[in-house]
């Protein structure tokens, strides 16, 4: 997993149009751009590199881009570019429809199109991906019915795919340059499952796929309820309708997919919830609240469990981790 950083700021104000749109071009494609700041442009682009794939969130000003017959004759990167908006509105100036925040959008470089995005106090946040066409398990006349279709982010599978690349942007640092791969595998996935989705084509998908993505339900699940102490295997089979026994050969066969230690469904919880703990106790801001409050946050109903747990994986208690890493925040001046 690469990361790299342009910032229009790092360029002479007179250049700082020209140096975005060849940014976009080794980015993206060759694209014509346009915008009313071109004097002064505006824009910070993270590029993360995942194996195959480009995942760039962007905060920038209004500005529209078009390709044209002549830019797709002479370089076509043949690439599917999907956009999730997350403050601001985007248009496609061919077919008038508007996409706004947590709606996605979809456009071929093989075919042209126009697009702008605008924004009433002249700032627009959104997270652009570059998805190569032959990782796609779908034919290539069937996603093209997709193309310039809004494909809602707050609702259904888009849910998935939308809280994955916010939480991938969030937190890069995290994430190890092996752990690449195995996040482009996934990310292909959620994107595949939700062009299928919207295409009634799942039979058209690998095996594995509907798996992995029942995989990532389950994991979001796990995540959004790591305070509930009655979260178990059970609790979880039960909520997405499978025996706990089918939920333990998930895991197993999905340990690949995972960055944590442990390929069992309690091994997972208790690093998720280990995890959390440690964020927390590294926190300046919570140096205030006691240990054991955090570990009661996080699901360990017993100190000393949470204790031992806890000096199991990172190799001190928690009270050590904590006046090793955190320092309460000095008055501000």
């Amino acid at each position: 997993m690469i990361e790299t950083i342009f910032r229009t700021v790092d360029v002479p104000a007179e250049h700082r149009f020209e140096a975005m749109r060849e940014n976009m071009t080794n980015v993206h494609a060759p694209a014509h751009l346009s915008s009313a700041h071109a004097i002064d442009f505006s824009a910070e682009m993270r590029l993360v590199r995942l194996g195959r794939l480009c995942v760039w969130p962007a905060t920038v000003q209004p500005a529209r881009m078009w390709r044209t017959p002549r830019l797709i004759r002479q370089s076509d990167p043949e690439q599917y570019h999907l956009t999730l908006m997350l403050r601001g509105t985007k248009r496609c100036m061919l077919t008038g429809r508007q996409f706004g925040p947590h709606e996605m959008h979809m456009t071929d470089t093989s075919q042209p199109y126009e697009v702008e995005v605008v924004d009433d106090h002249g700032e627009i946040k959104m997270i652009g991906v570059e998805f190569p066409k032959a990782l796609l398990p779908l034919p290539a006349d069937q996603v093209n019915r997709v193309v310039n279709r809004r494909l809602p982010g707050q609702q259904g599978i888009g849910v998935l795919l939308t809280s994955f690349l916010t939480g991938l942007t969030r937190h890069t640092g995290c994430y190890r340059p092996s752990d690449g791969p195995r996040l482009e595998t996934v990310l292909t996935d959620l994107f595949s499952a939700v062009l299928a989705h919207h295409l009634d084509a799942e039979t058209a998908l690998s095996p594995e796929t509907p798996q992995r993505t029942l995989m990532l339900r389950i994991r979001s699940h796990i995540r959004q309820r790591l305070h509930d102490q009655e979260l178990t295997p059970a609790t979880v089979a039960a909520a997405h309708h499978i025996s706990t026994s089918y939920l333990h050969r998930l895991f197993r066969n999905h340990a690949h997919d995972s960055d944590h230690e442990g390929t069992t469904v309690a091994a997972w919880i208790r690093h998720q919830r280990l995890e959390a703990a440690r964020r927390d106790l590294a926190d300046p801001a919570q140096h205030a609240i006691p240990v054991h409050h955090i570990g009661l946050r996080w699901g360990f109903s017993h100190h000393a469990a949470f204790t031992r747990a806890f000096r199991s994986v990172y190799g001190m208690p928690p009270r050590d981790y904590r006046h090793a890493t955190c320092r309460p925040a000095g008055p501000a001046h």
